[in-house]
């Protein structure tokens, strides 16, 4: 991956089968216009989520995939890498060349319980268990309610193993005015996490509720 040298950093994203897909290719947006390179994973069940959700319709072979979403954000060649689900020998799936953060987005309770016991079936699965087992960034947005029992302990189990679990759960202090405005509240959350910088939230008390 030698187009890595032309990007400001690398970052692993899943998509997996939750509602709120918008949520996950907001943030992918976002990062192509950080020249950020993204390591980009999408489960089964996101495509069909996708395609319900939206009016983007992905192939399925990852390079069409690739070339898609590449044209779809306006990315440059190289800048969006689309892993397969058994593409054992990505840098992710190693912790010799994963990137130093993952974000899930939405992460479904499926993915969130696979992740919190390890079972590594797929790559998204692994790629998280390498982020938690290198110490490195891990932050999870489930999309879901209400949350049982079992989702709350998966949760807490991986807080505990220093994940970050950022619920889908937009605030509106910043009084928005479109469906766009609610979701681009969690992406420059997430955005925020990742040490990145981001317009489209202001902080709270800089200028929502300064006077004069």
């Amino acid at each position: 991956m030698s187009s890595e040298s032309h990007f400001a950093g690398r970052v692993t994203l899943a998509i997996t089968g939750a509602s709120g897909v918008q949520y996950g290719l907001r943030l992918l947006q976002c990062l192509v216009e950080q020249n950020q390179q993204v390591l980009l994973m999408i489960s089964r069940a996101a495509q069909v989520v996708i395609a319900t959700e939206t009016d983007l319709r992905l192939p399925g072979a990852p390079d069409a995939m690739q070339a898609c979403l590449t044209e779809y954000c306006a990315a440059a060649d190289g800048q969006i890498l689309v892993l397969g689900r058994e593409q054992w020998m990505a840098p992710v799936a190693s912790g010799s060349g994963a990137p130093s953060a993952m974000v899930v987005c939405p992460c479904s309770t499926g993915s969130l319980s696979a992740i919190a016991c390890g079972a590594s079936n797929n790559l998204i699965e692994r790629a998280a268990d390498v982020a938690l087992k290198e110490r490195r960034q891990l932050i999870l947005v489930p999309r879901e309610a209400p949350y049982s029992e079992i989702h709350l302990e998966n949760m807490l189990k991986l807080t505990r193993m220093g994940a970050v679990i950022l619920p889908a759960s937009p605030g509106f202090y910043h009084r928005p005015q479109s469906v766009d405005a609610v979701v681009d509240f969690i992406v420059a959350r997430i955005l925020s996490h990742l040490g990145l910088s981001q317009s489209l939230l202001p902080a709270w008390g800089e200028t929502l509720f300064q006077e004069g």
